[in-house]
């Protein structure tokens, strides 16, 4: 008869389930009573104060790379015009909410999952239970909103910023003509591109926020544990944020068709 352990891949089904089952958990015990107004306050500003500066350094950069990119290509095919269309779409739909994630899971998510593993070493969480206190109702669910939260503002201001950048970078140093960038976007672009970009942002922070709760209530053991459970938390979160965003991106070019089409 063959044991569960002997199927290749059981434990991470098993570790796959559990998570699913805490998002699950969570989506249930949001619209439980009484709401944790101050921890999902506490958690909010927390996170801010801990990824506004990075994501705000790191998207300069970003949209300045990209202008830069694809101006040298339109340069080439001759397309010029269209520079600015394609830059700020590419930085709305795709760079700012994956930017955005990134840094929420690198830097948030990171800090609530070694904030819940040191309370699970030390049988805080344990206690909690006993005392008949949901942990996910609790510690959970407001890190979770939170990080949901921060995501979708942290992505405007990262769509924001990388646009002035792109913009910046195409119209002086590719001599790019400031009308001809704006129009081309005014031309092409459309309002759902900005609310996928927004819902990327939320799914993004909610994937975040569980997969850093779930390795945080779950460590190996000792303070060690607790160090590889954030670094594992943060490469779980990455390798799921990349796929989600394939998904989504996939759905959104087929389901919404381009402007002028």
């Amino acid at each position: 008869m063959t044991t569960q352990a002997s199927f290749p891949g059981a434990g991470a089904l098993r570790e796959t389930g559990k998570l699913c089952q805490l998002g699950v958990d969570v989506v249930r015990t949001t619209f439980r009573r009484p709401f944790q107004l101050r921890e999902f306050i506490q958690q909010s500003w927390f996170i801010v104060s801990v990824t506004v500066l990075p994501t705000a350094l790191v998207s300069i950069p970003f949209g300045a790379v990209i202008a830069l990119q694809l101006g040298s290509l339109t340069r080439q095919i001759g397309a010029q015009s269209f520079t600015g269309a394609a830059s700020v779409l590419a930085i709305i739909q795709q760079a700012s909410p994956i930017v955005t994630a990134l840094l929420i899971a690198g830097a948030g998510g990171s800090a609530i999952c070694a904030d819940l593993g040191s309370r699970k070493i030390r049988e805080e969480i344990d206690a909690m239970e006993v005392l008949g206190v949901s942990p996910i109702h609790r510690l959970v669910v407001p890190r979770v909103l939170a990080a949901m939260l921060v995501s979708v503002l942290l992505n405007g201001m990262v769509s924001v910023v990388g646009v002035m950048g792109g913009y910046f970078f195409n119209v002086i140093m590719q001599d790019g003509t400031p009308g001809a960038y704006l129009a081309s976007f005014s031309a092409l672009a459309q309002l759902p591109d900005l609310w996928i970009s927004e819902l990327k942002a939320l799914i993004f922070g909610f994937i975040a926020g569980i997969v850093a709760a779930y390795r945080g209530l779950n460590p190996a053991g000792g303070p060690k544990g607790v160090g590889d459970a954030v670094n594992q938390a943060v490469v779980i979160t990455f390798l799921l944020l990349f796929f989600v965003n394939f998904v989504l991106t996939t759905i959104y070019l087929q389901v919404v068709p381009a402007k002028g089409s």
